[in-house]
This record gives structure tokens, sequence and C-alpha cells, in this order.
């Protein structure tokens, strides 16, 4: 759960103004948090490029769609609907795919997909596949996913709002997530408050080092350099010390 930070439609209007990697490099100047417990893997792609930046406050559910021979169960996921119905904030929600053939799951389609934008839901984080692209386009609802399925099992929805592990990131209920075609991320606690605030000046920053590491008259050495000016100019401090200077 996000602590410390009372989460507001007004603040995810403003996170959704920025591009996703724009914010991921913003955390690493502004949160305690390591790389790898907020950023997706490439395995986690937009299958619905139109739509997008995706932000909006976690749910969470663990869905089997491959294993062959059980009935369906969806009575978790009724209740699901009923909390995002209740939830006055724009939400997301993230699928954990825990069926025995990974290469068969599919979770969610237009038709779930419509359900789930009618109660508030923007999108969803999965790692399963996806189909129905078209109609995911035209409800609008943005999903990101590992690529196509043309379909699945029955559904069994196992288990709902309990931490769950997507591409290596851990997402727990009351968090925040942001995706876009670049990719996915979940944005650390820590830093949710004060990280618009921040990524309008990492902007602001990445713009002038931009033009200035193009220039075909510099030298590696006096790049460096200036970018380091720009960061010590910007209030970043010495954060890029360990390496994010001129990689970005």
């Amino acid at each position: 759960m996000v602590e410390n930070c009372i989460i507001t439609k007004a603040l995810l209007e403003e996170l959704r103004d920025f591009d996703t990697p724009l914010l991921a490099n913003t955390i690493g100047y502004v949160s305690k948090a390591a790389p790898h417990e907020y950023y997706c893997g490439g395995d986690i792609q937009s299958v619905t490029p139109p739509l997008g930046p995706t932000v909006g406050v976690v749910f969470t559910a663990e869905i089997d769609s491959s294993t062959p021979g059980e009935a369906g169960d969806t009575a978790l996921y009724w209740e699901l609907l009923e909390m995002m119905r209740q939830c006055e904030l724009p939400y997301v929600l993230v699928a954990k795919a825990v069926g025995s053939r990974p290469e068969h799951e599919c979770l969610i389609g237009d038709g779930m997909a419509k359900t789930l934008y009618s109660v508030g839901c923007t999108g969803m984080v999965t790692d399963s596949r996806v189909r129905d692209i078209a109609g995911l386009i035209s409800t609008p609802f943005a999903v990101y996913g590992r690529g196509r399925a043309v379909h699945h099992e029955a559904l069994r929805f196992r288990h709902i709002n309990r931490p769950v592990e997507i591409s290596g990131v851990t997402f727990s209920k009351g968090e925040v997530v942001h995706a876009d075609q670049n990719g996915v991320i979940r944005i650390p606690p820590d830093c949710l408050a004060s990280l618009a605030e921040a990524a309008v000046k990492n902007r602001a920053f990445e713009h002038e080092a931009h033009m200035f590491l193009r220039r075909t008259d510099k030298t590696p050495a006096e790049k460096r350099e200036q970018v380091l000016a720009l960061v010590r100019k910007y209030g970043f401090g010495d954060c890029v010390s360990g390496g994010k200077d001129g990689k970005r």
C-alpha cells in the first residue's frame, strides 16, 4: 500500500502527462528504490499502442486461463468488479497468469475489457497474452502483456488483491502503475507525492542536455562536464555519480 501520500485524481492526471521512460529516469533521482524493483522487463509490451499513457491505482488478480479440464470460477471476478465500482480513482488491474500452460494463457479480451472499463478500470498489466485487439482499442482499454493469443480455457479467478509478481516487479493493491508504449513501471511510494514536480525539472534537464549531447563539435569529456553541470543546475545533486550521466 502507498503510505504518507494521499492519492488524488489530480495527482494521477499530472503523472499521465509524462512518458514512462522519463518517469523511470526521474524515479532514479528521487526514490530510494533500486531500478529492478520498479520497471518491468521487455516481455511486457503494449498491445494497444494507440492508447496511453495509462496511470492508475493497482488492483490485483491471479487467474488461470490455460489449465485443461477445470470448470470456470469467476466469483472473485464479480467481487472485484464491485470493489472497482466503488473506487473513485482511475485504476489498473494487474493480473498474474497462474495456469499450467503459460504460452496458452489469455486473461483479457474485448468483452471483459468493456466490463472493466464500465466500472472505471483504465487498463490491465499482465504476464499473459491478449486477444480482440481492435475491440480493446475501440473500448478504449489499454493492455500491456506478452503478446497475442486466439483463445483460452475457462477462466478461474484464484485470488484477488494480494501482491503479484509481473516480469520481476511486485505490485500490491493501492500502489500506482504507469505504462505506455515503452513499457510498465510501478511508482515507488516514497516518491509518489513529489514525482510530477521532479519530472518537470527532469524533462527540462533532458531537453537541454540532449541539445548538447548531439553536437559534433564537442568532445566526450566536454559533454560529460556539461551534463554534470546541468544536473547541478536542475537540483539533482550528485545522484548521477553512480553512472547515470550520459546514459539517457
